[in-house]
């Protein structure tokens, strides 16, 4: 068993320009997992960048704040306790459109590797 807590894990920004604690991945953990789990937060009225990744699929679940996913041609808001799938290949940016932080676990299948995500536009 491994017990791991969020907020011991170095918080850093992620290439897509949120801020991110990498929570289990097997890069970091003597565990053989398929996926990584990511802790992320988006400050409010911030927004990630349009990025992608190559191969993996991601799931977004929304643990505090409201937002707005554009995944490909779709535009979504979303808030606290939903969940979202996005297919790989898709381009993707998430918006914070509340006045608190929106917090999120994504977790992407393979795991995220630097060699898979293509950062499409910056802010």
């Amino acid at each position: 068993m491994l017990i791991k807590n969020i907020y011991e894990c170095d918080e850093f920004v992620a290439r897509d320009d949120s801020h991110l604690r990498e929570v289990l991945h097997p890069k970091n953990d003597d565990l053989e997992l398929q996926y990584s789990i990511a802790h992320v937060v988006v400050s409010p009225e911030d927004r990630t960048f349009l990025h992608r990744l190559k191969t993996s699929s991601e799931v977004y679940y929304i643990l505090q704040g409201r937002g707005m996913i554009f995944v490909g041609d779709e535009v979504k808001k979303v808030k606290t306790a939903d969940v979202i799938y996005i297919p790989p290949g898709f381009k993707q940016k998430i918006h914070n459109i509340g006045k608190d932080n929106l917090v999120f676990l994504c977790i992407v299948s393979p795991p995220w590797s630097k060699e898979d995500e293509e950062i499409v536009e910056e802010k």
